[in-house]
């Protein structure tokens, strides 16, 4: 295992690149468990296997799967992705794989963050326990990230944090958007400063944008993957609620108001593009009964909201791969399904959008972005 524990990444010259420049390749994990993805994550697996071999047309691509799913991805995804044997507990590679850096010498290593399945586990009383996370154990999902990092020969810093890579975006000059909600409840032990410190020496930003909160009753709480993102290094795409009913609204309006006021690491301002949602969608009772009861789980319940986003989208090489809900021939959906690839296709005008249909992995809990990490190209 090559871990550096004397120095912080910063020290070396390391930094977070933004997820729009060029990747060398993304890693993914294959779902499977029946207590999270319904009818034995046959469905998920259809659309984790659609991204998969969409990406490879763009980049390199490496899945990880169990021993016993093997044969089934492998005869699944395209001749030229790398299925690999490996352990995990769930398929979400974005929150428990590894944030890769680089640097000016065209050299690659990763932050292993701390990983406790968006929560951890609490006390319900004195005799027994309850999940504040999704599941429990999440121990080989801690482990993805270093055994990413050692299959592909990376060097890795272990960080004290406890954090997921969905939890942060960077534009690659210094700058970082992350929620209060998020990145503060994971780890209340710490103050506001001491958390700013370790992102900087791990990270090398040195200017941190906070919003408080992100998507309204969001499972990963607050995720900023959900909420907005960089388009380019001028641009941030922010989710939009345009029903003043709905509680996101609020949410919304107040993170734009802090965004257009943010300014980079030369004391410029964004330019803040609005992305409306599309309606509210929720669990079904056919959604529900579909997904195995287990108390090491959180259960899927009918009336349940989904973190339905057009944010959490993938930007690869020579495509955009961004959500879409209305397969299901909804006109409303549909509608709004076409309003996001008309604002996708204006600001990556030499990227090809990809519309996914993602209703799936929002019954799993996230969305295209949660489940695909990317490996930054370094050749400065």
């Amino acid at each position: 295992m090559k871990t550096i524990t004397n120095k912080y990444p910063i020290d070396d010259g390391f930094y977070m690149p933004a997820e729009y420049e060029m990747h060398a390749g993304t890693w993914m994990l294959w779902p499977e468990r029946n207590d999270i993805w319904r009818l034995g994550a046959k469905p998920a697996q259809e659309v984790f296997a659609e991204i998969a071999n969409t990406i490879v047309n763009y980049e390199n691509v490496s899945v990880g799967v169990s021993q016993s799913q093997y044969e089934n991805a492998r005869n699944r995804l395209n001749h030229k992705i790398r299925v690999v044997e490996i352990s995990y507990d769930d398929a979400w590679i974005r929150d428990t794989g590894p944030t890769y850096l680089i640097n000016k010498r065209s050299e690659i290593r990763g932050v292993d963050w701390h990983f406790n399945a968006w929560g951890g586990i609490g006390v319900k009383n004195e005799s027994s326990w309850e999940l504040s996370g999704s599941y429990y154990p999440w121990k080989l999902d801690d482990m993805v990230a270093r055994k990413v990092l050692e299959i592909d020969n990376i060097y890795r810093y272990r960080c004290p944090l406890t954090l997921e890579g969905g939890a942060i975006h960077v534009d690659g000059n210094g700058t970082l958007i992350a929620t209060k909600e998020c990145v503060l409840g994971r780890n209340a032990n710490l103050t506001v400063r001491q958390i700013e410190n370790i992102l900087s020496n791990y990270l090398g930003v040195t200017n941190i944008i906070w919003l408080e909160r992100g998507l309204y009753v969001e499972e990963n709480n607050g995720h900023i993957d959900n909420m907005c993102c960089f388009a380019d290094a001028e641009t941030i795409l922010l989710n939009w609620c345009n029903d003043k009913s709905d509680p996101q609204y609020d949410i919304s309006k107040e993170a734009y108001n802090i965004l257009i006021k943010a300014k980079n690491t030369v004391g410029n301002n964004y330019n803040v593009v609005k992305l409306a949602q599309p309606p509210v969608q929720q669990i079904t009772e056919k959604d529900h009964v579909g997904v195995d009861l287990s108390e090491y789980a959180i259960p899927r319940m009918p009336g349940d909201r989904l973190p339905a986003t057009y944010i959490n989208s993938y930007i690869c090489n020579g495509a955009v791969l961004i959500p879409s809900f209305g397969a299901n021939g909804d006109k409303e959906l549909m509608e709004c399904d076409a309003n996001a690839y008309k604002i996708y296709s204006v600001l990556f005008k030499q990227k090809l959008i990809v519309q996914i249909p993602s209703r799936e992995l929002l019954l799993g809990g996230g969305g295209i972005h949660c489940v695909l990490q990317q490996i930054p190209y370094n050749n400065k």
